[in-house]
């Protein structure tokens, strides 16, 4: 009786992934959409330990110390994974190995003094930090505690992207698992010891320090496999003839980070700096909701990267258009019901989750996932981009849509974490509807010699 039902889902599988690149994403976001279910179900549970231990004012400030030292840390950064995938991925496909190793070696370099400069900034921006973000006077030692994350990650991002262009998810994974575990176990001792923010940070960092030793560990023994024990001897020399293409793309996705810290990725230092703790604790609670509309989707750009980087070398355009159409199905078919449930249930799901305390959370959430619904049907709109080999464009577009913006702050910060909920999704939009016509243009140029052919 269940032949015929197996039968047809085998069809349909073959038929929607009917290449061996969209098998190999979906078997590689597998892992990572696996580990990923498993870490965020851990990390809900850890947030709801800290919401409970620390209240909406606590939360804030925890949120405002790791954006603080993130920011900071992307700022010396060069988005140093995606050099590693462009070229360690480019280089192999040529054979040409002993560059593919000076790449790896450059990337590290680059990472390691990026992370001792990013502390040394932490360190003297620590009282800036407090005096702009913190209800709290007298917390810089808590700043730098969390700062120190930037020396245990001290070369984790090249280290992932080695992993990712060598299709090593399956380790990434379980790394990943591990350090939810260890996360989550400390979080819940500290919170029946009575511990407070100092402890909460602690526990965060242990976590931290088994995933970045974890992934440097197992990129360093890659990296040996693939290119011999004396890889880290090649010369950066080997790598004189692109060195122009090298530094464009770091300085182009740097600055391109750089925006985004801006725009994005400092939003909880924009809510409690204008806003203050409390608020700030509210709209925390409201996209760490937003993690359930991410879970699945949020490993597909890293999977998917490497993959349109091979089929770009290999000038596989029909490849490339296939897998950006099937890849925005597959994002929209769990994207579209997931918002329309948080959106019916969220209230219920606030209080679950944090408590009636953080109840002012939920408006602000129905707006944010407009946004992010939207990114995720298009999650490949950055990575097409890259693999297109045009890294300014996403930094212009991003630079516009962060002056629109930060003028939207100053000019709505009034109306509250709602204003700034408006504010991140329409950038969202912007931002990334732009990038969408752009890849769409750029296939359509690609793909009309072999039209013409037909």
């Amino acid at each position: 009786m269940l032949r015929y039902p197996l039968e047809r889902l085998e069809q349909i599988y073959l038929r929607a992934f009917d290449s061996e690149i969209l098998r190999r994403i979906v078997r590689n976001s597998s892992y990572l959409v696996s580990a990923t279910v498993f870490s965020a179900a851990m990390g809900m549970v850890q947030g709801a330990f800290q919401a409970r231990a620390l209240g909406a004012a606590g939360i804030g400030l925890f949120a405002a110390m790791g954006t603080f030292t993130n920011v900071l840390n992307r700022f010396t950064a060069f988005r140093i994974d995606e050099l590693v995938v462009k070229f360690v991925r480019l280089y192999e496909e040529r054979k040409q190995l002993q560059q593919a190793a000076a790449v790896f070696k450059l990337a590290a370099l680059l990472e390691m003094g990026g992370s001792l400069a990013a502390f040394l900034l932490i360190l003297w921006l620590a009282p800036l930090g407090v005096r702009l973000f913190s209800d709290q006077p007298g917390v810089e030692a808590l700043f730098i505690l969390y700062g120190s994350l930037v020396l245990i990650n001290v070369f984790f991002d090249s280290s992932d992207g080695i992993l990712q262009v060598f299709n090593r998810f399956d380790a990434k994974s379980v790394i990943d698992v591990l350090q939810s575990i260890v996360r989550l176990g400390a979080t819940v001792f500290v919170f029946f010891t009575g511990g407070g923010l100092m402890e909460m940070i602690l526990a965060e960092l242990a976590g931290r320090l088994v995933r970045s030793l974890g992934i440097m560990v197992v990129a360093l023994a890659t990296a040996r496999k693939q290119w011999g024990p004396s890889w880290w001897r090649t010369p950066l020399s080997v790598l004189r003839k692109d060195r122009r293409n090298l530094l464009t793309f770091a300085f182009s996705t740097n600055l391109s980070a750089t925006v985004s810290l801006v725009a994005k990725d400092s939003e909880d230092l924009w809510v409690n700096g204008f806003l203050g703790n409390v608020i700030g604790g509210y709209y925390n609670v409201a996209r760490t909701l937003i993690g359930f509309l991410q879970i699945p989707v949020s490993p597909l750009p890293s999977t998917t990267y490497p993959e349109l980087s091979r089929a770009v070398a290999q000038d596989d355009w029909k490849t490339v258009r296939k897998v950006l159409r099937r890849g925005s199905l597959l994002a929209s078919l769990y994207s579209l019901p997931v918002t329309t449930g948080l959106i019916l249930f969220g209230r219920w799901a606030i209080a679950l989750y944090a408590g009636e305390e953080f109840l002012p959370a939920y408006l602000p959430l129905v707006i944010l996932l407009f946004g992010y619904s939207f990114v995720n049907v298009f999650y490949w709109n950055r990575a097409a981009l890259l693999a297109f080999n045009r890294p300014l464009y996403p930094t212009l577009v991003n630079f516009i849509g962060m002056l629109l913006k930060v003028a939207g702050i100053f000019l709505l910060a009034g109306f509250g974490a709602v204003a700034f909920a408006a504010l991140l999704a329409g950038y969202y939009i912007f931002t990334v509807g732009l990038a969408v016509v752009r890849v769409t243009q750029d296939l359509r140029v690609h793909l009309a010699p072999a039209k013409a052919r037909a």
